[in-house]
């Protein structure tokens, strides 16, 4: 059944390919960035040849987020779908990264999710159905070095997407996480560095440790071809055709090894939420209303 998507972060990396994957499959999709009438301007013109809504939406603005949701929801007739893709990423040592590197980093990765889902929540409960899916990252489950506000971020936004599954339930609202590890995207041409690099010294030689893991990391990428973005997109439509009250709260999407250890822990997470919501009396929380 065709559905009526918005997805943030639609200018590239898993997002323009999951618009794509989208729209092959028959679905209505507003593709919403930033600049694309500029800067984006050629990656919008190839999805709007595609039949996607061309939404400017800049997620760090209330007023950009709401207006952007609005003109969505006007041109494709209703909305069934959000999928909060839009984020960015770190590289460096966590003590070298301001107050203000921070919050540059939360506007995207946290509060832009909040406006976006916040924008259209009214719509999807209103209407007694929908789908919120958080594009999340296997680091919103670990931490790793050198990618310290990024785990902090994800780790907030899993927070979120929890707490959204458990109060939008009894409204006929999904709400879900998609895991993805590392993979050759764009994502890594944007990464947001230390803003104060005045403590290196103290650090020694460890200062090099960021780039040259990254670097490692890139290498370990380009050898592993299965290591495909279009997994991700796969797995973004796959939740979206998936009935109602039927879809995982996680889903892993990783080919690099690190899934197959997060994979036991989420299911651990998934008894564990049971357990305590069954012994406080609120176990129906944890299941949709269809």
């Amino acid at each position: 059944m065709s559905k009526k998507v918005l997805i943030t972060g639609a200018s590239g990396g898993f997002g323009a390919l999951t618009v794509k994957t989208l729209l092959k499959e028959g679905h209505k999709v507003a593709a919403t960035m930033r600049n694309s009438a500029s800067k984006n301007k050629g990656i919008a013109d190839e999805l709007s040849g595609l039949g996607a809504e061309i939404i400017e939406m800049d997620v760090t603005s209330d007023d950009s987020a709401n207006q952007g949701v609005s003109k969505a929801t006007e041109l494709m007739g209703g909305l069934d779908v959000v999928i909060n893709n839009a984020g960015v990423g770190v590289l460096g040592i966590q003590e070298n990264f301001t107050v203000d590197d921070f919050k540059k980093l939360f506007e995207v990765n946290v509060f832009g999710v909040q406006r976006v889902t916040r924008a259209a929540l009214p719509h999807l409960r209103s209407q007694g159905s929908g789908l919120v899916i958080f594009v999340s990252s296997l680091l919103g489950r670990v931490t790793l070095p050198f990618y310290g506000p990024y785990n902090a971020s994800k780790w907030a936004l899993e927070a979120l997407a929890e707490n959204y599954r458990i109060e939008l339930s009894g409204f006929g609202v999904d709400s879900v996480i998609v895991e993805p590890g590392g993979f050759p995207t764009t994502f890594f041409n944007s990464l947001i560095l230390p803003s104060d690099t005045s403590r290196d010294e103290g650090y020694g030689e460890m200062v090099n440790a960021p780039k040259q893991l990254f670097d490692s990391f890139e290498g370990a990428l380009a050898g592993n071809p299965d290591q495909d973005p279009q997994l991700v997109a796969d797995a973004v439509s796959k939740l979206v055709t998936t009935p109602a009250g039927q879809r995982p709260v996680r889903t892993v999407v990783d080919n690099m090894g690190m899934g197959t250890h997060i994979d036991p822990y989420n299911k651990q997470l998934d008894q564990i939420h049971e357990g305590i919501f069954g012994a406080f009396g609120m176990g129906d929380m944890l299941k949709l209303k269809v």
